[in-house]
């Protein structure tokens, strides 16, 4: 068995290990659901910042479009609830999904500390700056996500109408909905370069084989991009897709330099 502190532990002693973690990883979430939930004004004003006029993406395009300034700063689209319990709910959820992301690296470290005893110095090593790497990059696609991809997507939906006859009124559950999934896959998509390192470590790609298929890739990675900002403009698509591309990139040279 692998030990702790340099005393081998028995299965039940790893398994009660394994409930401690469990159960700090979990009240952290609940504690900071709690502290969340009391903050809502602050929270809400983060996460409905991009149904706002002010939004400062929508002030940079209109610096960069002043002929367009008007019609892309009176951008007020009306978020509804039709469920008696729906605004409570939701509310709920978001201060949930929140403490979920902030906790993610005390339970990360929580997992690390428990598996850590069992493995070597190398293997220690690799895990260490994987936790880490992770976190990074998993933060910086939400972050993304939050100032850019999920603002653009829904401001294009909101727009959109196959008909001048239907006004969009979206429900405020559909609104979290879309911006926590989207936050997610961005998040996702940022652990590229890590989920290289680890196949690589595998012996599953190499950098001469990422390289081969660069092209195809940057194909691959224009139709993520295409799908998660579903708008028709092209300057919208590359700013999304380039951070994409760029940590395909940064994937082969982390191969690279790790051989």
């Amino acid at each position: 068995m692998a030990t702790k502190d340099g005393v081998n532990m028995s299965f039940w002693e790893h398994l009660d290990e394994l409930r401690w973690v469990v159960l700090r990883s979990a009240f952290c979430v609940c504690l900071t659901t709690v502290v969340l939930f009391a903050l809502k004004d602050e929270l809400f004003a983060l996460v409905l910042a991009p149904t706002r006029s002010d939004f400062f993406l929508y002030k940079f395009f209109a610096q960069l479009a002043p002929e367009e300034a008007e019609d892309l700063m009176s951008f007020e689209p009306t978020l509804i609830n039709t469920e008696l319990t729906g605004q409570f709910f939701v509310h709920i959820q978001v201060a949930f999904s929140v403490a979920l992301l902030l906790s993610t690296p005390y339970i990360l470290y929580n997992i690390f500390r428990f598996v850590s005893p069992a493995l070597y110095d190398r293997e220690l090593r690799v895990a260490r700056m994987g936790v880490v790497l992770g976190t990074v990059l998993f933060y910086l696609g939400v972050a993304l996500s939050c100032v850019l991809v999920f603002p653009l997507s829904y401001r294009f939906l909101v727009e959109y109408q196959v008909s001048t006859e239907v006004i969009n009124a979206i429900q405020i559950s559909s609104y979290i909905d879309n911006f926590v999934v989207i936050c997610l896959l961005m998040g996702l998509m940022f652990e590229l370069p890590l989920l290289a390192m680890i196949l690589s470590s595998f012996a599953v790609v190499d950098a001469q084989l990422l390289r081969k298929y660069r092209r195809h890739s940057v194909v691959v990675l224009l139709v993520v991009a295409a799908v998660i900002t579903p708008t028709t403009d092209v300057f919208t698509l590359v700013l999304v897709s380039l951070p994409i591309y760029l940590l395909y990139e940064a994937s082969i040279l982390i191969i690279s330099l790790k051989h």
